[in-house]
Order: C-alpha cells, then sequence, then structure tokens
C-alpha cells in the first residue's frame, strides 16, 4: 500500500506540476499586474519548501533517538552536498548562463549583479538552450525530479501524512521550475504538444526516483532519519539559494507585500495538507502506538 501511495503522490507531483505549469503559460504569465505573476508563484514554492522541511521533516528525524548534534552535522552535510552539486551544474540546471554573464558583463559589475539576482526561470534557461539545445534541459531536469522522487518516499516511509506534505512542496516548486522548462523547448522547437510531452516524460522520473527511494529506505530503515534530514536539506537549500534570491530586488510596497503573502500562503497551504491527512490518517496511527510502545520496551 505504501508503494502504490508513493507512486502516486511521484505522478502528481511530477506529471501534474508540468501540466499545471502549462496551463499558467497558457492563462499567460505577467509581471505587470496582469495574468499571472511568476513572482508569486516563486513565493508559494519558498514558503510550502520551508514549513515542509522546518515543520514535519525534522522534527519526524529529531523525534529518532539518534544524537541531536549527529543529526545537524547530517543537516550541514546536505546543505554542502546540494551546495557542490550545483556548482556542479547536475542539480539547478537552469544557472548555466552565470558563466556567460560574467564575461559579458566584467566592465559593469553593477549590471552583473542585478542580472544575476533578477533573472527569471524562463530567462535562465534560454543560455541553456542556445548551448545544448532543450536536451540538456530535460536531462537535467530529469535528474532532478529522480531525486525528488527519492525525497519523497523517504517521507513516505516515515509517515503517510509527511510523505503527502513532502509531495505536495515538490509540486508547489516543480511549477515555476516547469514552466521554464517549457518556455525552452518551445524556443527550440516549433511544435509545444511535444514540448510538453517531453517535459512530462522528464516528469515521470519522479515516479522512478519514488520506487528507487522505497526499495532503498525500506532496506535501510534506520537510516531513515538521516534520509529525512537529506530531505530537508535540499528542500532548504532549493528555497534559500534558488527561490528567494529571485525575489530580493527593490520592488514597490504592494509587490512587497504580495511576496510576503504568497510566502504565508505556501506555510499554511502545506500546514493544512498536513492536518488534513493527519484527519484522515490519525486513528490508525493512534492505535498502532500502543503496540509499537510495548514493543520498545519489551526486554
Amino acid at each position: 500500500m505504501n508503494l502504490l501511495a508513493i507512486i502516486a503522490a511521484t505522478l502528481v507531483a511530477g506529471i501534474g506540476s508540468v501540466w499545471i505549469a502549462a496551463l499558467l503559460l497558457r492563462v499567460g504569465m505577467r509581471t505587470d499586474g496582469g495574468g499571472v505573476n511568476p513572482q508569486h508563484l516563486l513565493s508559494l514554492a519558498a514558503g510550502a519548501l520551508l514549513a515542509t522541511a522546518f515543520m514535519h521533516l525534522l522534527p519526524e528525524a529529531f523525534e529518532s533517538r539518534i544524537e541531536p548534534g549527529v543529526l545537524f552535522a547530517a543537516l550541514l552535510f546536505g546543505l554542502v552536498f546540494f551546495f557542490l552539486l550545483d556548482k556542479a551544474e547536475l542539480w539547478h540546471h537552469g544557472h548555466e548562463h552565470h558563466h556567460d554573464s560574467d564575461h559579458d558583463h566584467d566592465h559593469d559589475p553593477g549590471h552583473d549583479h542585478e542580472h544575476q539576482h533578477a533573472h527569471g526561470h524562463s530567462h535562465s534557461h534560454s543560455h541553456a538552450t542556445t548551448r545544448g539545445g532543450g536536451w540538456a534541459v530535460l536531462t537535467g531536469d530529469s535528474v532532478h525530479c529522480f531525486g525528488d522522487g527519492i525525497l519523497i518516499a523517504s517521507a513516505f516511509i516515515a509517515d503517510l501524512r509527511l510523505g503527502l506534505v513532502a509531495a505536495v512542496a515538490v509540486l508547489a516548486h516543480e511549477v515555476p521550475h516547469h514552466i521554464g522548462d517549457l518556455v525552452v523547448l518551445r524556443q527550440s522547437s516549433a511544435n509545444q504538444r511535444a514540448a510538453l510531452v517531453k517535459v512530462s516524460l522528464a516528469g515521470t522520473m519522479t515516479a522512478l526516483g519514488g520506487v528507487v527511494g522505497w526499495w532503498l529506505v525500506d532496506r535501510l530503515h534506520g537510516w531513515l532519519p538521516y534520509f529525512l534530514v537529506l530531505a530537508s536539506s535540499s528542500f532548504v537549500y532549493v528555497a534559500l539559494a534558488d527561490l528567494i534570491p529571485q525575489l530580493q530586488k527593490r520592488l514597490p510596497a504592494r509587490q512587497t507585500a504580495m511576496q510576503i503573502i504568497w510566502l504565508a500562503v505556501g506555510i499554511v497551504l502545506v500546514t493544512l495538507v498536513s492536518r488534513l491527512a493527519h484527519g484522515e490518517h490519525g486513528h490508525a496511527h493512534d492505535d498502532a502506538d500502543p503496540a509499537h510502545e510495548a514493543h520498545d520496551h519489551a526486554p
């Protein structure tokens, strides 16, 4: 049953996020107050990721009997690990343009600083297209989705409610990410339907990662707290190193307030999903607790 839930949730997070991104592109992405504002999506995703990491994944990991200092060390290791992946352009494949912009704007450091912090997903992907075409984007996206699937599976094995929360957080993060992917592939191909199919296929790697994660974590159950901390470090790194920097630019007070509101919406969304899932599955979990405690205190 757990495996079926993992497969269903990873498919919704991986493919559903692509279809939502395509729908938002059809409605229209706007930065001038009309249509769907991409800044709002980034704020929503950042709030969902941070809430999932700090309010759900980390507390679950710290309920284990492992020393907190060891888990904090694992959290630090995860943050450094994802930073190195980012440097290797394996995690955030949309950052390939930084090297080009450094050479193009050496004469104007102020312009370079603004370029790096104010870029959107669609803009950041355009340079990747000129280098390796859409296949470079799809390869990086597949690796990213596979990793997301493993993280979702780790959360599901710890607790069904936790898995649902993690899946929602991944879905929220992947929507603005896939918007950029679709823009890139549409620029490299006149067939918009083919672009949607290709990105959707990359999204199915989330389900494959979920199955691999289920198989791996199920056999290394004692390491589950470490997997949860690793998932937390991934969510925190993506939110703080990728999403929030794109929001850090001078805006009128009204737009700044909207960013904060949408950040709060992401946090509330994760909290509501957690409470709804707890309401449906809490009784079964509570019934299992006495037996679990008896097992723990057995000589």
